[in-house]
């Protein structure tokens, strides 16, 4: 979760920061909602945590053996 939330967040500093400078060189008003940024580290964070929870839960459901002989 903590993973999925930092990267959630640098995605959306980075996002900011690419916009207010193409927003600078380019002359142009930009208008940044905050219910975009709730929505992205929202989806984020759910993409996340389901890719990393998933995964382990088929592998906590195998034997062992069965899982490390697996390819």
């Amino acid at each position: 979760m903590i993973l999925s939330l930092v990267g959630a967040f640098t995605g959306v500093a980075l996002g900011i920061a690419g916009t207010q400078a193409l927003a600078h060189f380019a002359d142009w008003q930009v208008i940044i909602k905050t219910e975009a940024i709730i929505i992205a580290v929202a989806s984020a964070s759910i993409v996340g945590v389901f890719f990393g929870w998933y995964p382990a839960r088929k592998a906590a459901r195998m034997a062992p053996i069965e899982a490390l002989r697996y390819e």
